[in-house]
């Protein structure tokens, strides 16, 4: 289903290979104007099998570890989703770097005595890390920018 077609249909949307293709908003060549196209994205199931390989790291368990072990630890399969799933639709990963986010956020509330009881404080300096050093976690390169490519 598409801009084209203006029939109403009961189903018009389908899963296959971890997408979701489904009729979503999109740009025209010339950059004049929307339309609706039938579009993937990651599918509902892939993003929660996702969300639920990163639980399973418990990563705010691994307070022993520093922030540079834990990114060598992850980068690979983080790397891998970006690639994969982000060629299409990249900004429906964002709930997934969110709770990545968070499960760090924790780490840096057992890790550092400071942040205990300070959530707050601990997403503000997870920040600052995602500033400065946006190359360290896969998914931060998204927002941030490389510093190796400029």
């Amino acid at each position: 289903k598409n801009y084209q077609c203006t029939g109403k249909y009961p189903t018009v949307a389908f899963d296959f290979l971890g997408y979701t293709f489904r009729p979503r908003g999109a740009e025209r060549k010339d950059g004049k104007g929307l339309f609706t196209g039938f579009l993937p994205a990651i599918s509902n199931k892939a993003a929660k099998a996702i969300r639920q390989e990163v639980r399973s790291w418990s990563l705010q368990n691994k307070s022993s570890k520093s922030l540079y072990d834990l990114a060598r630890m992850f980068n690979a399969p983080i790397q891998g989703w970006i690639a994969y799933y982000g060629r299409f639709y990249r900004s429906a990963l964002n709930p997934i770097w969110k709770h990545l986010n968070y499960k760090l956020v924790l780490w840096a509330a057992r890790k550092f005595k400071r942040f205990r009881g300070h959530r707050r404080r601990a997403e503000c300096w997870l920040l600052d890390v995602a500033q400065r050093q946006p190359d360290l976690f896969a998914h931060w390169r998204l927002f941030y920018g490389s510093k190796l490519t400029g």
